[in-house]
């Protein structure tokens, strides 16, 4: 699996440099997620502007991923999704269970917004 991940203080970018995200991707991609969760990434953006396909085992993975870092506390977004990419999620109705945003820049701010929101609550419970 071919990607590039940018790490950052409070989140990272994972860059899929595939055409393909599929059965003999996922497993990779799954591991993947798992990996740098537990390395103590909490918040992570997936750029999927590659991305030109993705069938049902690539929907799994993507599922994992958001499982995985919503469970942790986080924030696991979707960005630079293709009109092809973006009509099979909707068909598959997850649009209504990923995080999904047009920019990596826009996944950026959703980011520090959701820091903020935690930091804010953090507050609250401490009054």
């Amino acid at each position: 699996m071919k990607y590039s991940i940018d790490k950052k203080e409070q989140y990272s970018i994972l860059k899929l440099q595939e055409e393909k995200l599929d059965s003999p991707l996922s497993p990779a991609l799954k591991s993947e997620f798992v990996t740098l969760n537990a390395e103590g990434i909490k918040n992570i953006i997936i750029d999927l502007s590659e991305v030109k396909y993705v069938d049902s085992s690539g929907l799994s993975a993507l599922l994992v991923g958001n499982r995985i870092y919503n469970e942790d506390g986080g924030i696991f977004i979707l960005s630079s999704l293709n009109d092809h990419v973006m009509k099979l999620i909707k068909i598959s109705q997850l649009n209504n269970v990923l995080n999904i945003l047009p920019t990596v820049e826009e996944a950026i701010d959703a980011v520090f917004l959701k820091e903020i929101e935690s930091d804010l609550q953090s507050g609250d419970d401490n009054e």
